[in-house]
């Protein structure tokens, strides 16, 4: 009786924990099974990291695993019936996918948006050159990154080339075992006084940001620019191309690591890509696990999101429209009353809380690592600019879908009001009269060549967009 008079909670322990927001760590609110299922669908995320680097990457594993799930091209002339499963592939950079709903269009469609374009180094229209005999490759870096972290690591070569002839040619060299590597060089400490006396964003500039690639010439005494030709023929007797073709390039080197546990607890997972690729896959895992919804659903991965959208395979662009448009049409439906009745989840991370950098957030509006889901009313900068801010009847909806679901999830914000800010594509699909919020999961070291996220925040992101196509 003693124990059971120890255990009861006070009469202002039960008030408090029926009107007090308390927070605990994920870890703690589900059982070893959910766990180990967290863990298990980590494996298949951590097998798509390996193989998609780039955004092209990314529509090519996302095809695949479509069709494999029954997923057809999308035929405008063409009637489908609940349950029928379609994609529409982008230019090869970004996709819809969509399973038809019941319903069909008519009261709209669940969206579940986000971005396979991660920051990287792209190479230039002119890139080889050589200097005091060796061969480098210049580049132009693309989306935010802090420059420092790229200086000494190792880089992995990924694209296409497009020949004169119009022939296309991809290239993807420093993934396989026993593949050669790339790096950009560092000047040693002992030698770095001036670096070092320099600020932190000002030691390094775009234009130092050489990608060296080889050392040896030709063994022609008579030819000029040998270690740059040198490079070429290798490069023309595995590809067939010529410098000329590289005009006609889209090449990108992203770091060379291969996605880790980390962690004694394996609890964690380092890689890079996590943002956005760590909400594309379970926007993915989702749509193809949509068996036959109420409501028509639709996955979007998008192209461009780092460098805000734009162009024809960005969210800025109508290709989503034009495809939600096209699904309407079957229904007879008018694609502006469509989208009016449509919810959207934006899929994109958030930064997760990190003690080492404690000053950059304001801790009773963080989200963290196994905290579950992170929730973004609105993003932005300083007053809210370049932001959609959700109205509180669609965060009230959201938020009951994820707690009937038994979802794991955290609101937030992306750090302290004026410490700096960050956008999504939620402006751009609720600019189409779309009710939007962000969802996400929380990263450390977003941005960096290697970032880490949770298992359990991953899982939970797939478990949320899930729960969100079947309400």
């Amino acid at each position: 009786m003693a124990d059971e008079r120890n255990e009861k909670k006070s009469e202002g322990q039960e008030l408090a924990e029926k009107l007090l927001n308390t927070r605990k760590n994920g870890f703690l609110k589900v059982d070893d099974a959910k766990i180990a299922e967290a863990d298990a669908f980590c494996e298949g995320y951590k097998a798509f990291l390996r193989v998609a680097k780039t955004e092209r990457e990314s529509v090519d594993y996302a095809v695949a695993a479509a069709e494999k799930a029954g997923f057809v091209p999308f035929d405008r002339t063409k009637k489908y019936a609940p349950g029928d499963k379609v994609y529409a592939n982008n230019r090869g950079k970004s996709i819809c996918l969509a399973v038809i709903g019941e319903e069909g269009t008519k009261e709209g469609v669940r969206i579940a948006a986000a971005h396979i374009d991660n920051p990287r180094l792209d190479l230039k229209p002119i890139p080889l050159y050589e200097s005091s005999e060796m061969a480098y490759l210049k580049t132009h870096y693309y989306g935010g990154i802090k420059k420092y972290q790229w200086m000494a690591i190792p880089l992995s070569m990924h694209g296409v080339v497009v020949k004169a002839n119009g022939e296309s040619v991809k290239v993807r060299v420093g993934e396989e075992p026993g593949e050669p590597q790339f790096t950009i060089t560092d000047i040693l400490p002992h030698l770095g006084r001036d670096q070092l006396s320099k600020p932190l964003g000002q030691a390094f500039t775009g234009e130092d940001l050489n990608i060296l690639v080889g050392s040896r010439p030709v063994r022609f005494d008579d030819v000029k620019d040998a270690y740059k030709l040198n490079i070429m023929k290798i490069l023309n007797e595995k590809y067939g191309i010529v410098e000329a073709d590289l005009v006609s390039a889209e090449i990108e080197f992203v770091p060379a690591f291969p996605p880790v546990d980390i962690g004694f607890d394996r609890s964690l997972i380092g890689a890079y890509g996590h943002d956005d690729r760590v909400c594309a896959y379970p926007a993915l895992m989702a749509v193809l696990a949509a068996g036959t919804p109420k409501h028509t659903v639709v996955t979007v991965l998008a192209d461009k999101e780092e460098t805000g959208s734009s162009g024809n395979t960005g969210l800025h662009s109508s290709f989503m429209e034009y495809f939600i448009a096209d699904l309407a049409a079957l229904d007879g439906m008018e694609v502006r009353h469509v989208l009016s009745k449509s919810l959207c989840l934006s899929a994109d991370v958030t930064a997760a809380y990190d003690p080492n950098f404690a000053h950059a957030y304001e801790l009773q509006n963080s989200t963290f690592v196994n905290g579950g889901l992170g929730v973004s009313k609105y993003t932005g900068s300083g007053g809210k600019g370049g932001t959609s801010d959700a109205s509180a009847e669609y965060v009230g909806l959201v938020r009951r879908i994820f707690d009937d679901a038994g979802v794991l999830w955290q609101i937030g914000e992306l750090g302290k009001v004026d410490q700096g800010g960050g956008g999504t594509v939620a402006q751009f699909i609720a600019n189409l009269d779309v009710d939007t919020v962000d969802i996400g999961v929380p990263v450390l070291s977003m941005h960096a060549p290697f970032e880490v996220v949770s298992k359990l925040d991953v899982f939970m992101a797939c478990e949320g967009i899930k729960a969100f196509f079947k309400a």
